[in-house]
């Protein structure tokens, strides 16, 4: 069983816990999540199962979409509802709806944004939440963020709902905390959910209790996605038996081989050095192998390597 399963989080479980019911349904230790949820927060989370827990780097960085909703009035320590309300100038009336759509407009595109103190970010190898918690200063560094999208869904003051696409690393509780502040009356989040992970969607996502107790069959089913289904952007090619062989071996494909799958100005990824990134399949329709199709000696080598079944 390799692939990824869609999980619909609910709130009050961190993605850890998600994690851990699941590994006990499947009876498979090799499991992990692609990107953290909050425990307040819902939606899609990505779980890997098997050998795509080795596809981290390729689906942990994709474009996500939230829904959020702000509320205007207040700021806390921790950005959310759950932490406590900063006195003084970070409370203050409600501007109408035309001051937070000019508040809006500075958060959308390239942007710096500041992580929350109390978040996993580290400093020194030391995650800002316990250096928090212990009651010491916390400066964490800004980070580029892309705001792909950013529009109002519904601004019922106080409350202010959004729809959010954006670059991986952005924290929507900073969103929030520096519109409240940009609008001088201050903001906290009040809730959050993940409706979008690159290709896929919340609604593709299994209940987490349907993993209560024993695993479904989950073939076929929206929310499980094989592994050869995985990275549908990159090009496929499949071998016979001896190339596939030899993939797995660690070897590389000589050009007489190789000059038949897409060159690297085709569409698909391409890696720093020009290389098209290509996706081998054995001869029963397994992938074998991501490999490197070299655009100066046309060798076809392969990085990461997935065992026959």
């Amino acid at each position: 069983m390799d692939g990824l399963l869609l999980v619909d989080k609910p709130p009050g479980p961190t993605s850890h816990d998600v994690v851990a019911r699941l590994r006990r349904a499947l009876g498979r230790p090799k499991t992990g999540h692609f990107g953290t949820l909050d425990p307040m927060a819902t939606g899609l989370l990505i779980v890997a199962v098997g050998q795509a827990t080795r596809l981290n780097q390729y689906y942990a960085g994709r474009e996500k979409s939230y829904r959020a909703v702000a509320r205007l009035g207040t700021a806390t320590d921790t950005y959310d509802a759950e932490g406590a309300p900063r006195p003084g100038p970070a409370a203050g009336p409600i501007p109408d709806r035309d001051a937070v759509d000019r508040a809006l407009l500075p958060l959308r595109g390239e942007i710096e944004q500041v992580p929350p103190p109390y978040s996993a970010k580290k400093i020194a190898g030391t995650p800002l939440y316990r250096l928090a918690r212990a009651g010491q200063p916390v400066s964490p560094r800004p980070a580029r963020v892309i705001i792909h999208d950013l529009r109002v869904l519904r601004f019922e003051p106080p409350d202010l709902e959004l729809d959010i696409r954006c670059s991986t690393g952005t924290y929507i509780r900073s969103l929030a905390h520096d519109l409240g502040q940009s609008l001088g009356c201050g903001a906290h989040l009040t809730s959050l959910r993940r409706t979008a992970v690159g290709e896929f969607r919340v609604e593709q996502a299994s209940a987490l209790s349907l993993w209560d107790g024993d695993a479904p069959d989950v073939a076929g089913l929206p929310f499980w996605v094989p592994l050869e289904q995985l990275l549908p952007e990159w090009p496929r090619f499949d071998l016979d038996e001896a190339d596939a062989r030899a993939v797995r071996d660690g070897r590389s494909l000589p050009p007489d081989r190789a000059m038949a799958t897409p060159a690297p100005s085709e569409a698909g990824p391409v890696g720093p050095d020009g290389e098209a990134l290509i996706r081998l399949f054995d001869a029963g329709g397994r992938l074998a192998a991501l490999a490197r199709r070299d655009p100066g000696t046309s060798r076809l080598a392969p990085f990461l390597v997935f065992p026959a079944a």
